[in-house]
């Protein structure tokens, strides 16, 4: 069931599923107010506790969970700020920030905790190079709990990158490169290393077109395993 006011501003739906004896349903509203759009859920399908009553037999009545999202656009060029939480959880704050820009985009969270988990994102670049991050630190340990990075380049016929992973323990540098593409003809190459392990691992592969339907891939890394496929493309 929909239901929509005639300037536009309200919208609410709801839907109900059956589950055994159990009745649940879900209830949508959205507001909108100029540049700030409000939205709220209310499921009945949560894992918080039910009420046992004999009236409520076959109704999925009991503690819901309310999620709530509150969006503002453009309170300054190119900013959208974001604010959710699930009620009853009081933890579950969190207030997050994005930047669109033609050549950058970021995007920062906060959680509503005395000690909250910190992220942040971001991507700066263009059509032929680019360069990004993706960091979490939690202020109630002190530790990162995500710190990734990555770089790329990028021609019609070439794509390179270098990406850091795992807090910074692992590294892999790949390469693809497209021989020509009438047929689809590609070579690859990907380089992983493990700080930890001071290990290295590489594989090279290749793809080639053998006909209009028909495309063969193979690849081989240095301890020995290699992987042939091919892919037939189906037509009516």
């Amino acid at each position: 069931m929909a239901y929509y006011d005639i300037m536009g501003c309200v919208a609410i739906t709801s839907s109900g599923t059956k589950k055994g004896e159990l009745f649940l349903a879900d209830v949508n509203t959205q507001l909108k107010n100029k540049n700030i759009t409000t939205d709220v859920k209310v499921d009945s399908n949560s894992n918080i506790g039910r009420i046992s009553h004999p009236f409520f037999h076959g109704w999925g009545w009991g503690w819901r969970e309310v999620f709530t999202t509150i969006s503002i656009d453009e309170p300054a060029p190119g900013v959208k700020a974001i604010f959710s939480f699930v009620a009853p959880d009081q933890k579950s704050g969190k207030v997050e920030l994005q930047y669109l820009h033609e050549y950058a985009g970021i995007s920062t969270s906060l959680g509503l905790t005395a000690k909250p988990l910190v992220n942040f994102s971001g991507v700066v670049g263009n059509h032929q190079a680019a360069f990004g991050t993706d960091i979490s630190f939690d202020t109630a340990t002190g530790n990162f709990t995500k710190c990734n990075a990555g770089a790329s380049f990028m021609t019609p016929d070439l794509i390179a990158s270098l990406i850091l992973n795992d807090k910074g323990e692992a590294l892999t540098a790949s390469y693809f490169h497209t021989v020509s593409p009438l047929t689809n003809t590609a070579v690859g190459a990907e380089l992983i290393h493990s700080f930890s392990s001071n290990e290295n691992t590489l594989a090279i592969g290749t793809q080639h077109l053998l006909d209009p339907l028909t495309l063969v891939k193979a690849r081989v890394n240095n301890y020995g395993k290699a992987k042939c496929s091919h892919t037939t493309r189906m037509t009516s």
